[in-house]
């Protein structure tokens, strides 16, 4: 993921809901499970999977956008609120 800002329009980042709960507050889902470490956060804006990012070992963030096409994913890390959309490819503040 390219963190250029973008002022391309997006109707997937407009329409994104930032009041999505996060299904695993405490990890990446999947690392969870496998036991696996993870070095940042993503939120899935459409159901609330939290998956770990494209610097990670597993990248589940972007495997969870491929498998359930999700569009848009917000930092989950503290201090933190730019959006993505991997449709569109553009990034938000």
């Amino acid at each position: 993921m390219n963190k250029k800002e973008n002022s391309q329009s997006c109707d997937h980042l407009e329409q994104s809901n930032q009041n999505t709960k996060a299904r695993t507050p405490n990890g990446c889902e999947e690392c969870l499970q496998i036991g696996s470490p993870w070095m940042h956060l993503r939120l899935c804006l459409s159901c609330g999977h939290v998956g770990c990012c494209d610097q990670s070992i597993n990248k589940h963030g972007t495997k969870h956008f491929h498998s359930t096409g999700h569009p848009v994913i917000r930092s989950y890390e503290p201090g933190e609120s730019w959006k993505w959309c991997f449709v569109d490819e553009v990034f938000r503040e």
